[in-house]
């Protein structure tokens, strides 16, 4: 303690206290410069603010608007977004029947089911897209908006009867949030999301139509839906977060300084494309005939007047551009959580090696987001549905059952070096040729009966059995005494 502290903790400790602990904190502090304020931390924001708290105020909104327009005018946003689509969803995240013990033909009778009612158009309340189609769409949503809203459209087979199942799902933007709801009972309503005693969300206010359609059949009402009825897709990013923000927001700044510098550099091509002669011509009151220098051609010779000569201009010249854009490209992509070479489509200097290491990192962010957004969030939300509308059907067969979802195959770099690596990997006992068939986005039941297929239509046409290439396991015996 200093004198002063001493004076005040002899006639109010708990002053005096507080003063020792704030110096002592303040000491801790100095002691990180990037914690300290000065020069070089001049401009840095650090709010204590809580997950949700961050995107409030209009910030979320606003965010996820810019993306959309980067989408739309950038060509680097959109070719980022459909990067990480064509990654995640590809051709579709399809389902396959889990039955164990089920018989095969009530596998089969199941199969149908969800067939026909999933993987068709059926599945959606516009009867626009099928599930793979839907996949893409919320994905993308997900990306530019930061969160998207599925909700569960219930049906009567009656009036319906092309629906086996009694639902269909509806694709809502977050616009639909009505933010204007600020209660409901005991209940707190934020930005249009319900929540319960707990903290978790128990429903969601949403607008009957768009807030900005240019058209509209009815007054602008609102409807409280149950969470039941809501698959919420977003990717969460901090301890207590429940909406999304735009994956865009890191980049935002970059994107919109790189379409700057692109149009300069544009314009800057184009004064480096002004070559002009500048005639100057004493003054004797006569006009000079310049129609010859008007009419330049290679190898042309001509002949000014008496008086008249030309002086060429110097226009700028453009350097740096292509470094400048492949640094900035770079960047971009690091936020985004995807390869430069897959965002720029440059693969200049890109060998097997260097390719397969920058993918690495990329195909890690791919299993997650196929992983935690697409099948725990969206594919399992719509598994939860079909289970409990399945059980409202007594016509359909009362078995259990549940659903795994296969993922889409990552492009193999170099088949002829990856597959072998693979067969090596399941014979040596390091992982199972389902799981390496999952991996590939193939389903391992379909692969089953098909090759079973093959090898009855192989010995019906009398052609010799083509068996499969793995190596079988090796397996050590050792005998005791």
């Amino acid at each position: 303690m200093n004198p002063v502290d001493a004076i005040v903790n002899f006639f109010n400790p708990m002053a005096g206290n507080a003063r020792v602990k704030a110096r002592a904190s303040t000491a801790a502090v100095m002691n990180y410069d990037a914690a300290s304020r000065g020069r070089r931390t001049y401009g840095w924001k650090a709010p204590s603010t809580a997950a949700d708290a961050a995107g409030y105020g209009g910030a979320r909104i606003q965010l996820r608007q810019l993306a959309r327009d980067m989408v739309r005018n950038r060509a680097l946003a959109m070719r980022a977004r459909e990067v990480i689509v064509g990654a995640v969803v590809g051709s579709g995240i399809m389902p396959s029947i889990n039955a164990p013990g089920v018989s095969q033909k009530r596998k089969d009778q199941i199969a149908a089911v969800i067939s026909q009612h999933l993987l068709s158009k059926d599945i959606d309340a516009l009867g626009e897209n099928t599930m793979a189609m839907l996949q893409e769409i919320v994905l993308a949503a997900v990306i530019t908006d930061g969160e998207v809203l599925v909700r569960r459209r219930y049906r009567d087979i009656r009036y319906s009867p092309e629906l086996v199942l009694p639902f269909q799902v509806e694709l809502l933007e977050a616009d639909y949030l009505n933010d204007s709801v600020t209660s409901w009972g005991h209940n707190m309503v934020f930005e249009g999301v319900e929540y319960g005693p707990t903290g978790a969300i128990e429903a969601y206010h949403l607008w009957a139509d768009h807030p900005g359609a240019t058209r509209r059949f009815r007054p602008m009402t609102s409807s409280r839906i149950s969470a039941r009825d809501i698959i919420h897709v977003r990717r969460t990013d901090r301890p207590g977060q429940t909406r999304g923000i735009s994956w865009f927001a890191p980049v935002m700044m970059t994107l919109g300084e790189i379409s700057d510098y692109q149009e300069a550099q544009i314009l800057k091509q184009r004064m480096a494309a002004l070559l002009a002669g500048v005639v100057t011509t004493e003054e004797d009151g006569t006009a000079p005939n310049l129609a010859a220098i008007e009419e330049l051609a290679p190898g042309a010779l001509v002949r000014l007047p008496a008086g008249n000569t030309v002086n060429w201009t110097n226009p700028p010249t453009v350097e740096g551009y292509g470094e400048f854009i492949g640094e900035a490209v770079g960047m971009v992509a690091v936020g985004m959580g995807i390869t430069r070479e897959s965002l720029s489509g440059n693969l200049k200097g890109v060998n097997y090696s260097s390719g397969r290491m920058g993918h690495m990192v990329q195909d890690r962010n791919v299993q997650r987001w196929q992983q935690n957004l697409m099948i725990e969030q969206f594919c399992c939300g719509i598994e939860a549905w079909v289970l409990q509308s399945w059980a409202l059907l007594p016509n359909l067969p009362q078995v259990e059952f549940t659903l795994d979802w296969t993922a889409p195959r990552r492009p193999l770099i170099d088949p002829t070096k990856e597959i072998p690596a693979f067969i090596d990997a399941v014979d040596a006992g390091m992982t199972s040729m389902q799981r390496v068939q999952r991996e590939q986005g193939l389903d391992p039941e379909v692969i089953r009966k098909e090759r079973v297929q093959d090898i009855e239509l192989d010995f019906a046409a009398k052609l010799p059995v083509r068996l499969p290439a793995a190596k079988p396991p090796q397996i050590n015996v050792t005998q005791g005494d």
